[in-house]
């Protein structure tokens, strides 16, 4: 790898990262010795990149730095349209016509020589399966999502037997076959899962649950391994369905 490759690169390790990463996760992925890393990030906090941090604590780059977010790789290029595929085939209709529009917006600005990856892709998904129609706006949904709304559904289990519920949604789950809604359920006093094609009417209210979605979308995953939640935060134990 060139220098000046390995130096956008460490960069982009940074970037994608929420935590210190150090000189040592930094050099397993780009497979150099610490010692070049370490003097890498030397050159770049040289050159006036925003890197924070020392060696043997991690490093993070500072909010304030600025590169153009189309200066794509080969393989980003790919991964790109392999996601935007699976989703314009799987997801739900405002998706799907997004991730269309993804790859379009992509195919505009990248330069000519790396068009032929978006036009004619050497990678591929198969056809998405034929999915039971959605029984909720899912985009509204995710609209819920963010905004901390809680909503009330009408929903039919397995058996048909049918339940009112008012929810506190945590994600939205794609699947090959069914969509789910992961949920903190008020009725149950725990996080449920709901198949949107088994929900019989749904009502998107303006009270807000008051917590963050990253919160929850926390202490739904905690309860998903099993582990106790202490008891002011009022989370269960097990995650059933439906």
């Amino acid at each position: 790898m060139r220098r000046a490759d390995r130096l956008f690169q460490i960069i982009q390790i940074l970037r994608r990262s929420s935590r210190p990463i150090t000189a040592t996760e930094i050099s397993v992925e780009l497979e150099v010795s610490v010692r070049t890393i370490y003097r890498d990030v030397a050159d770049l906090i040289g050159q006036r990149v925003p890197i924070r941090g020392e060696a043997g604590l991690g490093y993070v780059l500072g909010d304030a730095f600025d590169m153009p977010p189309l200066m794509l790789t080969p393989d980003e290029i790919e991964a790109a349209v392999l996601g935007a595929q699976w989703v314009a085939g799987r997801g739900d209709p405002v998706l799907a016509r997004a991730a269309l529009d993804l790859i379009a917006k992509i195919t505009a600005v990248v330069p000519e020589r790396l068009r032929p990856l978006l036009i004619d892709p050497a990678i591929g998904t198969p056809p998405g399966p034929t999915q039971t129609a959605d029984g909720i706006d899912v985009a509204q949904v995710r609209q819920a999502i963010r905004e901390a709304r809680k909503i009330r559904l009408g929903y039919c289990d397995v058996r048909g037997d049918r339940s009112e519920r008012t929810v506190w949604p945590v994600i939205v789950g794609y699947f090959d076959q069914a969509r789910i809604l992961a949920a903190w359920c008020e009725l149950r006093q725990e996080f449920r899962h709901f198949r949107t094609d088994r929900i019989v009417d749904a009502q998107f209210l303006e009270e807000r649950h008051g917590v963050r979605p990253a919160l929850l979308r926390a202490r739904w995953k905690r309860g998903l391994t099993g582990a106790r939640m202490p008891a002011a935060t009022q989370q269960p134990e097990a995650v059933p369905v439906g």
